[in-house]
């Protein structure tokens, strides 16, 4: 009996040694997490800076940037030059309003990846009626140009969840500097479908007011759509820049006789681009010919090499769901910074 008393005593030392280091992990474990929750309050902009020519301003340093939120100046935890590498995630749509085009889209494309940085890192996502990563993000420009080359597809446009599917594959690239450039007539299919719906019960004059207005608050409120919501809050999360390259190949005023609410479904399609590049402190680019696809390219790419990253935590540190206001100002007045208005602290 003595015997097997202790050999039970002693089976059981082996169980309390697996049960503490449980314990010890489990721990660890939230603290790590904890750690990530503060992270996340962390701000991160990406500044353009040009004279008053409009010519950019390179190699500046940390010192001639002063970052205020609400009127309250920040103090800068992170600065990386504009030298310092991106991962850009290349969207490109191959829904049916493209077909026509697609060697002119990808020709410019190719451009576009030739004009970056040798370090930067790229992936290829094609969407239509689905969307498909072509390649995962690389430096090999030989991967990324093969991926351009085969993408294809038909159907409808999937806009908005190629974005979501962009931003999660860019919230893998860490702490790396992020973007998003993406072709597209803007006209997301689903949103389209829900947008006439939502026209439906509107009265033809107030649509044709909101044509001649051009204020779009009178007719659907963008910052209540949940899906632009869901992007534009992760985007400013991940600190990424959404560049829209808008071709007009949905543009009712092509047609011989647009209706209005051909009109104004295409004005909400672009209004929504419109927001997303303005909250992630991007610009909006419109193509209205083929022949500029190339060169509107060709501007981004630039642009994106003469950005600067600037991280702080905000001195507010309430997550109240308010809006806070974002001011970039240059030491040098001669210079002018833009970047993103503000975000909702959520």
């Amino acid at each position: 009996m003595l015997r097997y008393c202790l050999n039970r005593k002693m089976k059981t030392k082996p169980l309390l040694l697996l049960f503490f280091i449980f314990l010890c992990f489990s721990s660890s474990r939230s603290q790590d997490e904890d750690v990530i929750k503060i992270s996340t309050s962390i701000v991160r902009l990406n500044i353009g800076v040009v004279d008053h020519l409009g010519n950019p301003a390179l190699n500046l340093k940390k010192e001639d940037f002063l970052v205020y939120e609400d009127g309250i100046k920040q103090t800068i935890l992170n600065f990386e030059p504009d030298s310092s590498p991106f991962s850009i995630a290349l969207l490109l749509d191959m829904s049916g309003s493209t077909l026509a085009f697609r060697q002119t889209l990808k020709f410019a494309a190719a451009r576009f990846i030739n004009a970056l940085a040798p370090e930067d890192r790229v992936a290829v996502i094609e969407f239509y009626d689905k969307i498909k990563l072509r390649n995962d993000f690389t430096t090999d420009r030989k991967t990324i140009l093969n991926s351009i080359n085969v993408a294809n597809g038909r159907g409808k446009t999937q806009l908005y969840k190629a974005l979501e599917f962009a931003l999660n594959k860019l919230a893998e690239e860490k702490n790396r500097r992020k973007a998003i450039v993406v072709l597209t007539d803007g006209v997301d299919s689903d949103l389209r479908d829900r947008d006439r719906i939502t026209l439906s019960k509107v009265a033809e004059d107030k649509i044709k007011n909101f044509i001649n207005s051009d204020k779009i608050e009178n007719l659907i409120n963008l910052e209540e759509d949940s899906l632009l919501k869901r992007v534009v809050e992760r985007a400013e999360k991940e600190g990424v820049s959404i560049y829209p390259l808008a071709l007009s190949t949905g543009d009712p005023k092509l047609l011989p006789d647009p209706t209005p609410l051909q009109i104004a479904l295409f004005r909400i399609a672009r209004e929504r681009l419109e927001l997303l590049a303005r909250r992630t402190g991007a610009s909006l680019n419109n193509i209205n010919r083929l022949e500029e696809i190339g060169r509107v390219y060709a501007m981004v790419a630039a642009e994106i090499r003469t950005l600067y990253t600037i991280e702080y935590m905000p001195s507010n540190d309430k997550r109240d769901g308010k809006w806070r206001t974002i001011k970039v100002e240059m030491t040098n007045p001669q210079l002018i910074a833009r970047t993103k208005p503000g975000y909702y602290a959520k």
